[in-house]
């Protein structure tokens, strides 16, 4: 890969970044740092409903959810850039074949080719969802 092409991808890396923390700033804000009651705006001394706890219960669990899938793309990001910095941007971290431009401007922060990255989504849905731990 041409420097003119690393400076590109790392300049994209760079701004999917920003948007990353962005969102990750936002789920903060709007629903991690407030209590329950401060986020239904009912401060009064009265009980929640069962189902308006559940459903803000669901809206936090959600909202959890989203920051850890930004927190998996952050480091994703972080490593992309690792591998701009060491020219190895751009190769599939599995059969090291050239990832597809057009991929690589969609997901900057790919690291497998189209072929690898199906092979290891069909290994992730034959072994199944993770155990929960009781």
């Amino acid at each position: 890969m041409t420097k003119p092409d690393l400076a590109r991808y790392k300049k994209l890396l760079l701004k999917k970044k920003e948007e990353v923390l962005q969102a990750m700033k936002h789920i903060a804000k709007d629903t991690l740092s407030q209590s329950q009651r401060e986020a239904s705006g009912d401060l009064s001394g009265y009980t929640f409903h069962m189902a308006d706890t559940a459903t803000d219960s669901y809206d936090r669990e959600f909202s959890l959810g989203l920051a850890t899938n930004a927190q998996k793309i952050l480091y994703e990001i972080e490593e992309a850039l690792k591998r701009v910095k060491e020219k190895g941007f751009g190769s599939c971290l599995t059969c090291g074949k050239a990832i597809n431009r057009k991929r690589l401007t969609a997901i900057p922060y790919a690291s497998l080719c189209i072929a690898c990255q199906a092979v290891e989504e069909t290994k992730r849905r034959a072994s199944g969802p993770p155990a929960e731990s009781a």
